[in-house]
């Protein structure tokens, strides 16, 4: 855990957050500024920086993140038509360096993103 973390602090209860799921691994809670209709952060209880931190140091957390992704998607209803979003770096949208995963859905999702 990083002591300045958000998210680290989020995992350990420090700061409140909306969880909506939970395995050994993984925690998903509300992003507090949504940009769809569902949006939940996905992040591993460890910390990571990034997703190329995570896959190389724990692929385990990392399916666990996945799998963690795809029950949010099931219990928000979102019968298979979500996006899942790493931000890799602040010039791609990463605001908080602890690596998460965005599952958003309940809206027509356009493409390219961004």
């Amino acid at each position: 855990m990083e002591a300045e973390c958000l998210f680290c602090r989020v995992v350990s209860g420090e700061v409140p957050g909306d969880v909506v799921y939970e395995n050994d691994e993984a925690m998903a809670f509300r992003d507090v500024n949504p940009q769809a209709p569902t949006h939940v952060l996905v992040v591993p209880k460890e910390h990571y920086a990034n997703l190329a931190e995570l896959a190389g140091s724990a692929p385990e957390a990392l399916t666990a993140v996945a799998r963690a992704a795809g029950e949010v998607a099931a219990r928000e209803s979102l019968d298979g038509n979500y996006r899942v979003v790493f931000n890799t770096g602040a010039g791609a949208g990463q605001s908080v360096f602890h690596c998460h995963a965005h599952v958003l859905g309940g809206r027509s999702l356009g493409w390219p993103p961004g």
